[in-house]
C-alpha cells in the first residue's frame, strides 16, 4: 500500500502533515471556519473604526445624501423583493431631480423695535444756516441712519436705606423700615446678579472661572467659590418651584425621556459616572432633569413613581419594570432604530432600502406637522401604515440572509425588539414618531459639560438638575431666562405658597410676564 502524505499550510507559513484525506479535510473546514470568524471580526472592527471616525471628525447629522442611496438602489436593483416604485430622496424629491438650494436673503436687515435707542442729533453749523440771500434757512426735514453698538455690562452697588424713627420727647418707641425679602439673605449679590450668573453658567455654558475672569476685568474681585456658593444659593431657594413644576410633569399623560452622563468627584477622592436624566412633557411645554449617582434603574422608577401615561424613550432595559406596572405603555423611537441602519450601510449596503423606507415615514411626519391631533392620525393610517407593512416585510427578507452579529444584524434585532412600541404612534396624534425632543433637552448638558467638565458633589449635579430644569422650562415657554429668575427671586420668598405653581416658567409668563413686558 503506498502512504500519502498531505500538508495542509496554515497560518505563518507554517505546513502540517496529516496521513489522511479525512483528516485533512476536517482540518480545512476548521480553518475556513476561523477564516470566516477572522473576516468577521475584522469587519465588525473596520465598522466600529469608521462609526469612531465619522463621531470624532464627520458631520453630527445622520442625514443620509441621496447620491449614496441611489447608488444603493442600484446595486439592490437585482436582488429579489426590491420595492419596484421609486424611492423619494431627504428632500422629498425623487431620484434624479437636483436639489434647488434657497436664495439666500437680500437687502439690509432692519434692527429689533424693541431696543433701546439713543438719538444722536447732528445740525448744520450756524454759518451754512445763512442763504446767499441773506435769509436764515428753516430746518425741512431730517436724515436718520442707525447703528448697532455695544455696551458693556455694568456692575453698580444698590444701597438700600431704611429710615428710623423716635419720639424726641420720651426718646423711646424707636421704630424701622421693614428689609425688603430676599431669596438669599444677607447675600451681597441682588438678584440681578444672582441671575446673570446661573444664565451665564446654565444657559451660556460658561464655567464660573471665566465668569471669575469677565467680573475681573469689570473690576469686581469675586471668587469661584463665591459663585459657587451664590448658584447653590439660588438653587436652595428656587427648590420649590422645581419641585412643584415635577410635580405639573408627573401628572401628564405622555412624557419622553432620555439621559446622559455626567463626570461627579467624590468627597474622598476620585469620580464616579452619575446621569442627568430629562423628563419632557412636550404638549404642555415643560421640562425637568433629574441626577443620579448610577444609571441604575432605581432613577427612573422614582421620578415616574406617580406617572400614569405613555412614555416615548429608548430600548434602555432599566425601564423595562415600568412598562410592566401596566399603568405605563411604551412607546418606540425611530431615530434611535433609523440611527443603527445609517449606521450599517456604511458596510453594508443592504441597508439602503430599509433608511429609506424609514425616511418615507419622517417625510409623512413633515406632512403632518401643522395638522390637529385627530388629523395627524388619520394621516399616518392612511399614509404610515403601510410603510410600516413594507419595513416588516423587508425586516423578514434581511432576517435570512444577515449575520446576527454583524451591524445590520443589530440593527434588525433593535427593529424587532421595539417593534410593537414604534408602531404604536400611527394610532395617536399626539405621539412623536422619535424621541429627538427629548434628545435635545440634553445639548445644554453636553455642551455645558466640554466647559465644566465636572459635577463637584452630587448635590452640584442635583442643583444643576434644578437649574436645568428651569432654564429650559423657559426656553419651552419663550420666557427670557434672566428676567423670569431675577423676577422669580424677588418673589420666592413672599409667595403664598398654595400659589407656588404660578411661578414656574409657564404659568410665570401668563401671570406676570405680560406686566414686565408692558413695563
Amino acid at each position: 500500500m503506498i502512504a500519502f502524505a498531505y500538508h495542509v499550510r496554515v497560518a505563518d507559513d507554517r505546513a502540517v502533515d496529516v496521513d489522511d484525506l479525512a483528516t485533512a479535510r476536517t482540518l480545512i473546514t476548521t480553518l475556513q471556519n476561523e477564516v470566516t470568524k477572522l473576516q468577521r471580526e475584522k469587519a465588525a472592527l473596520q465598522h466600529q473604526l469608521d462609526v469612531l471616525c465619522q463621531r470624532l471628525f464627520g458631520k453630527k447629522s445622520e442625514r443620509v445624501s441621496p447620491d449614496q442611496l441611489r447608488l444603493a438602489f442600484a446595486q439592490l436593483a437585482n436582488e429579489p423583493g426590491e420595492a419596484s416604485e421609486p424611492i423619494e430622496m431627504d428632500s422629498g424629491e425623487r431620484p434624479g431631480r437636483p436639489r434647488r438650494r434657497a436664495a439666500p436673503p437680500t437687502g439690509r436687515r432692519l434692527l429689533p423695535p424693541t431696543l433701546p435707542r439713543q438719538r444722536v442729533e447732528i445740525d448744520v453749523p450756524e454759518p451754512d444756516k445763512i442763504c446767499a440771500c441773506g435769509q436764515t434757512k428753516t430746518r425741512i426735514g431730517e436724515s436718520v441712519s442707525a447703528k448697532l453698538e455695544y455696551m458693556p455690562a455694568s456692575l453698580r452697588v444698590i444701597e438700600t436705606a431704611r429710615f428710623k424713627y423716635a419720639c424726641p420727647r420720651c426718646h423711646d418707641g424707636v421704630i424701622e423700615a421693614s428689609a425688603p425679602p430676599q431669596a438669599v439673605e444677607k447675600s451681597l449679590a441682588g438678584e440681578g446678579l444672582l441671575a446673570h450668573v446661573v444664565v451665564s453658567k446654565y444657559v451660556d455654558h460658561l464655567p464660573l472661572y471665566r465668569l471669575e475672569r469677565i467680573f475681573l476685568r469689570q473690576g469686581l474681585d469675586l471668587s469661584r467659590s463665591t459663585l459657587c456658593g451664590w448658584v447653590a444659593e439660588v438653587a436652595t431657594a428656587l427648590t420649590p418651584i422645581g419641585d412643584e413644576l415635577r410635580r405639573h410633569v408627573t401628572a401628564a399623560t405622555y412624557l419622553q425621556t432620555d439621559d446622559t452622563p455626567v463626570t461627579i468627584l467624590e468627597p474622598a477622592g476620585g469620580s464616579r459616572k452619575g446621569r442627568l436624566w430629562t423628563y419632557l412633557d412636550p404638549i404642555g411645554r415643560q421640562v425637568v432633569f433629574d441626577a443620579t449617582p448610577t444609571h441604575e434603574r432605581d432613577g427612573p422608577e422614582t421620578f415616574l413613581a406617580s406617572f400614569a401615561g405613555d412614555l416615548q424613550a429608548d430600548a434602555y432595559t432599566g425601564y423595562d419594570a415600568l412598562y410592566a406596572t401596566g399603568r405605563i405603555r411604551e412607546i418606540g423611537c425611530w431615530a434611535h432604530a433609523r440611527r443603527g441602519f445609517v449606521e450599517a450601510l456604511t458596510t453594508d449596503v443592504r441597508a439602503a432600502l430599509m433608511v429609506a423606507l424609514i425616511q418615507q415615514l419622517y417625510q409623512v411626519e413633515g406632512v403632518g406637522a401643522e395638522l390637529d391631533p385627530d388629523a395627524r392620525q388619520r394621516l399616518r393610517q392612511a399614509e404610515s401604515m403601510p410603510l410600516l407593512a413594507k419595513i416588516a416585510a423587508e425586516r423578514d427578507r434581511l432576517a435570512c440572509t444577515v449575520l446576527p452579529k454583524s451591524p445590520l444584524g443589530e440593527a434588525l434585532r433593535y427593529l424587532t425588539n421595539q417593534w410593537a412600541a414604534l408602531q404604536r404612534f400611527v394610532d395617536d396624534g399626539r405621539l412623536a414618531m422619535d424621541n429627538n425632543r427629548a434628545e435635545n433637552q440634553l445639548r445644554v448638558v453636553a455642551l455645558g459639560r466640554k466647559n465644566w467638565l465636572f459635577a463637584g458633589s452630587f448635590e452640584g449635579a442635583r442643583r444643576a438638575a434644578l437649574l436645568y430644569s428651569l432654564v429650559q422650562s423657559c426656553a419651552l415657554a419663550g420666557v427670557p431666562p434672566f428676567e423670569y429668575l431675577k423676577d422669580v427671586l424677588m418673589r420666592v420668598a413672599t409667595h403664598p405658597h398654595r400659589l407656588i405653581a404660578q411661578l414656574t416658567p409657564h404659568q410665570w409668563a401668563q401671570t406676570f410676564g405680560r406686566h414686565l413686558a408692558a413695563a
